[in-house]
């Protein structure tokens, strides 16, 4: 999944995040953002006085490491963990990597529509 592109100009602007945004750009529950939070001490979203949850793009950064190995990889939250103490800079250049081949693989996708639509 590509974060960046769930982004829109408007909210790559905005400074903090509610855990009902961040829970959208994932497409996961907010109990399951909070329950991340308990088992990766690297997501700490600051809350404000009545304990609301306000996300910065580095909290983002952080769960969209996390949902790449437990969503995407379907790696068990023990192993995310793990690998992200051992190699955290590892596991978001993998994430990173794969992020840009769908990106690619999506404009080739849409080329090869194009030059279908054409013959």
């Amino acid at each position: 999944m590509n974060i960046a592109m769930a982004l829109n100009t408007n909210k790559e602007l905005k400074t903090f995040y509610s855990i009902t945004e961040v829970s959208e750009m994932f497409g996961i529950s907010a109990s399951n953002l909070r329950f991340w939070e308990k088992e990766f001490p690297s997501i700490k979203p600051r809350k404000s006085g009545n304990n609301v949850r306000r996300y910065t793009k580095e909290d983002i950064e952080e769960i969209r490491l996390v949902y790449d190995l437990v969503k995407v990889r379907n790696m068990k939250l023990s192993t995310a963990r793990e690998l992200l103490h051992r190699n955290k800079q590892g596991a978001k250049d993998s994430s990173d990597l794969m992020d840009r081949l769908q990106n690619v693989r999506a404009q080739l996708m849409e080329l090869k529509r194009e030059l279908d639509g054409l013959t």
